[in-house]
């Protein structure tokens, strides 16, 4: 695990005719995050579980560390859905499956 990983995600690439990239993604790659409750987004780092790289059209786990995370505080929740992108250009679509950082975690209502 990277030290710096918020949380990890499945990551659906988009494929090349869907409007994704046209070459493949090493890990280490760091689009902009961007997700529903909020028009800002931040540069997320990639990093991919078992693999070096993905193809456009290709699902991966990667470890996502964000930049930017006190605006993320208390906020994500697993299975939560953030779009990834290059400029304005939505490269795919990630789920959380598991938050690293508990301090984005979204506190649970209390009965």
């Amino acid at each position: 695990m990277i030290d710096n990983a918020d949380f990890i995600a499945e990551l659906k690439y988009r494929t090349t005719e869907q409007g994704g990239r046209r070459t493949p993604a090493n890990s280490g790659y760091r689009p902009q995050l961007k997700f529903d409750f909020t028009e800002m987004q931040t540069s997320g780092h990639q990093f991919f579980i078992g693999t070096d790289s993905v193809m456009p059209g290709e699902t991966v786990l990667a470890q996502i560390g964000m930049n930017s995370t006190r605006f993320y505080e208390n906020k994500l929740e697993i299975g939560m859905e953030f779009e990834f992108l290059e400029g304005a250009t939505i490269i795919g679509i990630g789920q959380i499956t598991e938050i690293i950082n508990k301090s984005l975690e979204k506190k649970k209502a209390s009965t």
